[in-house]
């Protein structure tokens, strides 16, 4: 049996590569019909992706403890995983004001691979390997590998030399594999089945992608204390709309006026979080600084702090 023909059989065994039995007649539909059938099959993702808030918020802890230590979040994938990853972690920064090296996105075959494939990027093991070096991967980070398919040798090969270094490794994936989980600290495997077109994983796979990065990201931050109440407390006030939105997250959470907001956001250089605080404490720039610095940046904490 030849390589082509032994991935053909290996596919077989991929439930994303599966053949739907729900939309076989899907070429036959007018346009709402094609579309009653996606929807359908994408109402089933969210609750499986429940059935795994136990794994997913394993992989929580191991990245609140990474970032505690200096460690990173590292993503890394092809294709729409790949995407996927890149576009969570770009989203952190204005989100939550933190450096672009916390949270990393890694894609095979580079930052043109966002816009067009890159024939055989993800078939490369080796430049898995080189893309981890060239971001300094140590034992203090996280990595992300995401494969829909749980086979992706790009992935697997990245997740291998992760676990070599001392980083732990979480693995997402929509096709339960051996291979895969035992290269994981933490395996989440959304096992979506087939898609509603055959081996499409840009869809229910991409979206359980999705759904478990952003609340890996999300949760992850709040837990490191970037969020006050529902707020983002640590927004990045680097354009007119995020300025906006700091202006009201800082009368939200103090329920001062707007020009109150402004004066303090203007005297603590748009942190919205410094900013908040102030105007709940009366402190000064300096001691709110101090005492963010105190709680370790947990606004709750440095508020109650101050009115004991």
């Amino acid at each position: 049996m030849n390589t082509q023909e032994n991935l053909v059989d290996e596919l077989k065994n991929i439930s994303t590569e599966g053949q739907n039995p729900n939309t076989l007649d899907i070429d036959l539909l007018d346009s709402l019909g094609v579309l009653h059938k996606i929807n359908t099959e994408d109402q089933k993702v969210a609750g499986i992706v429940e059935k795994l808030l136990p794994e997913i918020a394993q992989g929580v802890d191991l990245i609140v403890h990474a970032f505690s230590c200096g460690g990173r979040l590292i993503y890394i994938g092809a294709g729409t995983s790949g995407r996927l990853g890149v576009l969570d972690s770009v989203e952190c920064p204005p989100t939550f004001s933190v450096s672009s090296d916390q949270v990393v996105g890694i894609l095979a075959g580079g930052a043109s691979a966002m816009y067009k494939a890159v024939e055989g990027a993800e078939d490369n093991r080796q430049l898995a390997i080189d893309d981890l070096k060239a971001v300094g991967l140590s034992s203090k980070d996280i990595l992300v590998g995401i494969a829909a398919s749980g086979r992706t040798p790009y992935v697997l090969s990245a997740m291998e030399f992760a676990k070599e270094q001392g980083a732990k490794v979480i693995g997402i994936s929509c096709s339960a594999n051996s291979t895969y989980a035992q290269n994981s600290d933490v395996d989440i495997c959304a096992v979506v089945g087939a898609e509603v077109l055959t081996g499409s994983t840009r869809m229910k796979s991409g979206t359980a992608q999705k759904l478990i990065l952003n609340m890996l990201s999300t949760a992850s931050m709040i837990r490191s204390g970037k969020s006050y109440k529902n707020l983002m407390i640590d927004v990045n006030a680097s354009n007119e709309k995020l300025y906006a939105r700091a202006v009201r997250i800082v009368m939200q959470a103090t329920e001062c006026d707007f020009n109150v907001a402004e004066q303090a956001l203007a005297q603590a250089n748009n942190q919205t979080k410094l900013a908040s605080l102030m105007v709940l404490t009366d402190l000064t720039v300096d001691q709110a600084k101090a005492a963010l610095k105190t709680n370790k940046g947990f606004l709750r904490k440095a508020v109650e702090q101050q009115r004991c």
